[in-house]
């Protein structure tokens, strides 16, 4: 009985809600609040049963079909794929390397024997001692640009002391020995 004294008592100290005209504003707020919800679809017991059976058989056989291809060969040849060329994000060096070998360490000095020097009165021919790693073509260019001759050609050798001689015959309309005089050999 105790229970039932409390339950007048909150009903005694509840105050008399006046009568409110808008009675209808709630109602309107329900029926926005029902349109506004997404229709949830509510999982049946076939579909979850379903969808359990087919993660099933996926597990036991595997998404994709097992075709391997029989090997006859022990020997495994890797196929070539695409090489990218190379795209750097910041140089490697802060500068270019100079290069060491440009046309006055080429052409190290002229030789001044007497063999040299029948070759320039006879053949046309000037003979320099060169950088063992100098070429041809880049001896005939250093010679152009020293001088401003045109070789007609260029012959090398290596001798027993490990010297590379050159022997640059220049063309008819140069001199050698002109151009020996210019250098200071005769």
């Amino acid at each position: 009985m105790p229970a039932k004294k409390e339950s007048k008592v909150v009903a005694a100290t509840k105050k008399p809600e006046a009568t409110k005209p808008a009675a209808a504003k709630p109602a309107a707020k329900s029926v926005a609040k029902k349109a506004a919800k997404p229709a949830v679809k509510k999982a049946t017991k076939k579909t979850v049963v379903g969808k359990a059976l087919k993660a099933k058989k996926t597990i036991e056989k595997g998404k994709t079909p097992k075709n391997y291809r029989v090997r006859t060969n022990v020997h495994f040849r890797r196929p070539r794929t695409r090489i990218h060329a190379r795209n750097p994000k910041y140089p490697r060096q802060s500068i270019p390397r100079r290069n060491k070998l440009d046309e006055y360490a080429i052409l190290k000095h002229p030789l001044t024997t007497e063999s040299t020097m029948k070759k320039i009165e006879d053949h046309n021919t000037l003979v320099f001692v060169v950088d063992i790693k100098a070429t041809k073509k880049t001896i005939a260019d250093s010679v152009r640009k020293l001088y401003d001759v045109r070789p007609f050609e260029v012959r090398t050798v290596i001798t027993p002391r490990a010297v590379k001689k050159a022997f640059v015959k220049l063309r008819k309309d140069n001199d050698a020995l002109d151009v020996a005089h210019a250098i200071g050999i005769i």
